[in-house]
């Protein structure tokens, strides 16, 4: 942040990145914790979201390191380069869509939702790897936000529906390939204007 030392900023950064990321993965994680509420009670249900979102709070950190040198680097480059990037980096996680690899993703992510723990250290583990499963997931669609702009309150909006979708919509197989093909989309027109 402008005028602050990063050990100031950091702290700063981290509690926004933190509720951001809340705001946008409930939606997704909301049904799968119902679900598990009925299977194993209150205090075990709140043990998996914890872990889940110390996972997202970790990521935040890297994220930092990221956006900072992503502002370091956009002082120094040609004016032109920095949306060239920008579209080529969209359009790089429309394509991962369609990917084998994000489709097994996306299968991990339903298939952690549907096993409820025995004890609280199983719960909190479940959670650390129910996030690290979504992170790794999310990670096409994270890099939109970080090209994009980490706060930018429109791509947050389209990457919290397409998250939501593609875990959530019965066909969500096809529903990530019709979000690839909106995201590709948006690459292509980025890297035409720049």
């Amino acid at each position: 942040m402008c005028g602050q030392a990063w050990s100031d900023s950091a702290p700063s950064f981290l509690g926004m990145w933190t509720a951001m990321m809340a705001a946008m993965m409930l939606p997704s994680l909301a049904p799968m914790l119902q679900r598990y509420h009925r299977a194993a009670g209150i205090r075990r249900t709140a043990l998996v979201g914890a872990g889940y979102f110390c996972v997202w709070s970790v990521l935040g950190i890297a994220v930092f390191a990221v956006v900072t040198a992503q502002a370091a680097f956009a002082m120094d480059v040609p004016i032109a380069a920095g949306p060239i990037s920008v579209g080529l980096v969209v359009l790089v996680a429309g394509l991962f869509q369609f990917t084998p690899w994000k489709a097994r993703r996306l299968a991990c992510c339903r298939e952690a939702a549907l096993r409820p723990s025995a004890t609280d250290g199983t719960a909190w583990r479940h959670g650390l790897h129910l996030g690290r499963d979504c992170v790794i997931c999310c990670a096409n669609l994270t890099a939109i936000l970080l090209v994009i702009g980490v706060m930018n309150l429109a791509a947050m909006a389209f990457v919290t529906a397409a998250i939501t979708l593609e875990r959530l919509a019965p066909a969500g197989d096809k529903v990530a390939r019709a979000i690839g093909v909106v995201i590709v989309g948006v690459g292509v027109v980025l890297i035409a204007i720049a």
